[in-house]
């Protein structure tokens, strides 16, 4: 296996409940050609002081600050100033195994073809179980968020796709995802679970509910294209019954 630079991106904002238990993970991965780029993204209690203690001990952590201005810009700009071949992101309430890196590196250098690996998961905090996520299919992919967000894949990717849509502003990671993944490629998943999934009030998992309708219209906007091949026409705000709806009626957006 090749012992190619991952970095590990971790956007934050008003983490210092979490962060440290955060970056200790990050920070005991068995693979050991790893960078750690955090942008603190306007914080204003102490997650940058707790991110700046990890930097002084480990030069592998660097610390970014920029003004609020949202989850894709700071994945963006933590990519712009990273150095790994492979780009691995890691929310800053989560947790990995020690082993994950180097399993998901090997997966994708496993056969050609493959865009991105991911860890099974599961959930612990408010709600524990096994995060069960579908075999991965454009057709499903089309109509669902099915890839977690600490996925790891070549930078390249990023680059050819213009980088994380900085316009929406929940769910980016299915926006990415379905910008890497339209036009081909492969997903494999770890058989072991590599990811905790922290569920807690404050989960952007939470927050995203409440923004549907302008995830699916942001998508329909940059990818229509990908949804007419998949599904006929447009994402409905039914997402089940897209291809139904788009078989029976020609109006771009009737159903909406």
């Amino acid at each position: 296996m090749n012992n190619k630079l991952v970095s590990i991106i971790t956007p934050v904002y008003n983490a210092e409940q979490y962060i440290d238990e955060t970056l200790n993970s990050v920070l005991a991965s068995s693979y050991n050609n790893i960078e750690v780029v955090v942008v603190d993204d306007g914080s204003t209690d102490s997650t940058a002081a707790i991110v700046e203690q990890h930097a002084a001990r480990d030069p592998r952590v660097r610390l970014i600050r920029q003004s609020n201005a949202g989850a894709c810009r700071a994945r963006n700009n933590a990519i712009e100033n990273a150095r790994g071949y492979y780009i691995l992101p890691v929310d800053a309430d989560d947790l990995i195994m020690p082993w994950l890196v180097e399993e998901l590196v090997r997966l994708i250098e496993s056969k050609p073809g493959v865009k991105v690996v991911m860890p099974r998961g599961e959930f612990f905090g408010a709600r524990s179980g096994p995060w069960k996520l579908p075999a991965f299919s454009l057709k499903l992919l089309a109509r669902r968020n099915m890839i977690c967000a600490t996925a790891l894949y070549r930078r390249e990717e990023w680059e050819r796709v213009g980088g994380y849509d900085e316009e929406i502003i929940a769910l980016e990671d299915w926006a990415f995802w379905t910008a890497v993944l339209k036009d081909g490629g492969d997903v494999l998943t770890t058989e072991r679970v590599g990811l905790r999934y922290r569920i807690h009030a404050g989960s952007k998992r939470i927050r995203d509910r409440k923004y549907k309708h302008h995830v699916i219209d942001t998508l329909n906007k940059r990818h229509p294209e990908f949804y007419q091949r998949v599904l006929g026409g447009p994402l409905r705000y039914h997402r089940t019954w897209s291809r139904l709806i788009n078989r029976f009626t020609r109006a771009p957006h009737k159903w909406l």
